[in-house]
């Protein structure tokens, strides 16, 4: 339910952009790092949208792995040391087991 509000969300947001894109056919001078170039309004503002939404997924994304890794690596650990811990107690056990005397 959470991931259909987000896609509608973003959606509703990419349609408001090409609605007003479509309106505006003026043409701009955009500059930017290494050149100059003339671009419809409608053009940049798709072309800038996109740009940033694939930037924040790809961020989002390399965020999300690096905790699914961790938590991977944690949960080794946790296993890890359960089985030493599960291992200690038997030893525990049968150590103090009285023996029977007559």
């Amino acid at each position: 339910m959470k991931y259909l509000l987000i896609f509608l969300l973003v959606l509703v947001i990419f349609i408001i952009s090409i609605t007003l894109g479509a309106h505006n056919d003026q043409v701009v001078s955009f500059n930017y790092l290494l050149a100059q170039g003339e671009y419809r309004v409608s053009t940049l503002l798709a072309v800038l949208f996109a740009a940033g939404f694939l930037l924040g997924w790809a961020i989002c994304g390399l965020f999300w792995l690096r905790v699914r890794v961790s938590l991977g690596h944690t949960q080794r650990k946790l296993k890890r040391l359960q089985q030493q811990l599960g291992q200690a107690e038997e030893t525990v056990t049968v150590s103090q087991v009285p023996a029977v005397k007559e």
